[in-house]
């Protein structure tokens, strides 16, 4: 079995509620503090506070930064408090953002990272990509999430040379390039390896409606930015009329999920719901997170694969190992996470026979499976490209027979089931204890199969 972490955007997604929802799920907030301390990002400071959104307890994260003698943020927290280590819970009192006059839309975050429409007021400089980079090199991070950190940045900072038709070493990031931005996109590398997934899944994206002010000026939702970030991400419309996916939100989904769709098949383990700032009547106004473990055989990540997927093709060729070593290599590669392996013979350069290695694995899972082809075979280099792949959906079912339980694949599309077939290993470990051939219980399974 698998470690899997599932993303329920079903009220959009923003850094602040992916760091949320992962501390209410079990993430230390002092560490998160240690790993974001090195940062230097000058006054600021993150907190994390029990709150309440359309009567479900959530942890809301915030990130706060004294400016001109005046802090960001409008929560009522003393300087340097974690409530949630007091057990208090400001909801409990009666105590909202709008109360005494305050606005939430007037303080703290960029407003699309609180899934509301404002105005954007703040004191930080728009950040260069460079200058980004050498912040999140001071973090205290592992070499492989600081790299994450950066490649995210990267996509954004690509998304916004497009839209403004400018070289990508000349765009300066607004909103995203804030300091709690920066905060949540670092603190969120740090909680997924903390999480330690083997495989990620998100639902499609709730991302809301209406129209968002930005640095950019008054721009429609989804704002373009977030638009090229969830490329070909599912995504829908709700009755909410606000800014529910931010970019922030769009960058995690998309760099962490290796598929969409429903909840996988899994033993749940931790529950998270982290806070927005907004707290909606009718519909709750958080991210919920799940991590467990896979089960059963739609645990493997081909068998509960959503009907369109981003995942990475590696590759290469070999023609000077032992073939002995390719059946090691391919049970490496499967437990390292990937999805397929297969091998097919090539003829080579200077007319030699040799082998072609092809490995599909969810992009996140890419450098473990690097690691691997280099580790356990002759190859000295190797080629990787994303691609686009469509699955029907599928599950595993135990049905009834004479012969006993066997469990069946049932794939579907649009809901119609199109295959079902009985699980060989079921089939073979029956007919050796009945003295069976495997085809006459493969064919009393399928008489037994009622859609």
């Amino acid at each position: 079995m698998s470690r899997v972490l599932y993303f329920d955007c079903f009220s959009g997604l923003s850094g602040d509620m992916a760091l949320g929802a992962l501390l209410d799920a079990g993430l230390p907030l002092a560490d998160l503090r240690q790993a974001l301390g090195s940062l230097a990002l000058g006054d600021a400071h993150v907190r994390a506070r029990k709150v309440l959104r359309a009567g479900i307890s959530a942890t809301q994260f915030t990130v706060h930064e004294l400016a001109h003698g005046h802090e960001h943020g409008h929560d009522s927290v003393q300087h340097g408090q974690d409530p949630t280590q007091h057990g208090q819970d400001p909801t409990q009192h009666g105590q909202s953002p709008t109360q005494h006059g305050q606005n939430p839309a007037q303080h703290g975050r960029h407003p699309a990272e609180r899934g509301q429409i404002a105005v954007h007021h703040r004191h930080d400089p728009h950040r260069s990509l460079p200058e980004i980079f050498q912040l999140i090199d001071r973090a205290m991070l592992s070499a492989p999430a600081r790299d994450r950190a950066k490649a995210m940045f990267e996509r954004l900072a690509a998304a916004e040379a497009t839209i403004h038709q400018m070289p990508v070493d000349q765009v300066h990031l607004h909103e995203v390039g804030a300091i709690d931005s920066i905060i949540d996109i670092v603190g969120t590398a740090f909680a997924m390896e903390w999480v330690g997934a083997e495989r990620i899944v998100c639902s499609p994206l709730n991302v809301g409606g209406g129209m968002v002010r930005t640095a950019h000026g008054l721009l429609p939702v989804p704002a373009p930015a977030t638009l090229a970030l969830l490329a070909d991400a599912p995504v829908y419309g709700g009755g909410v009329q606000k800014e529910l996916v931010t970019p922030t939100g769009a960058l995690i989904a998309t760099t962490y999920a290796s598929s969409f769709g429903p909840i996988p098949a899994m033993t749940i383990e931790r529950v998270g719901y982290g806070a927005g700032e907004r707290d909606d009547v009718f519909t709750p106004n958080v991210l919920r997170v799940l991590v467990g473990e896979e089960s059963g055989i739609e645990a493997r990540p081909e068998a509960v694969s959503g009907p369109n997927e981003r995942v990475t093709i590696v590759e290469c060729e070999i023609d000077d190992m032992n073939p002995q070593i390719f059946g090691v290599a391919m049970e490496k590669l499967y437990a390292a996470g990937a999805l397929e392996v297969f091998y097919i013979p090539v003829q080579m350069k200077k007319n030699r026979p040799g082998t072609l290695l092809t490995v599909i694995v969810p992009p996140d899972r890419r450098a473990a499976i690097a690691d691997v082809i280099f580790r356990e075979t002759t190859t000295i280099g190797l080629r990787h490209h994303d691609v686009q792949r469509e699955c029907l959906a599928r599950e595993c079912v135990s049905v009834d027979t004479p012969l006993g339980a066997i469990r069946f694949k049932i794939s579907r599309r649009d809901g119609r089931v199109v295959t079902a077939t009985p699980e060989f290993d079921d089939c073979a470990r029956i007919a050796a204890a009945r003295q069976l051939s495997v085809r006459d219980v493969q064919r009393i399974a399928i008489q037994s199969y009622i859609p």
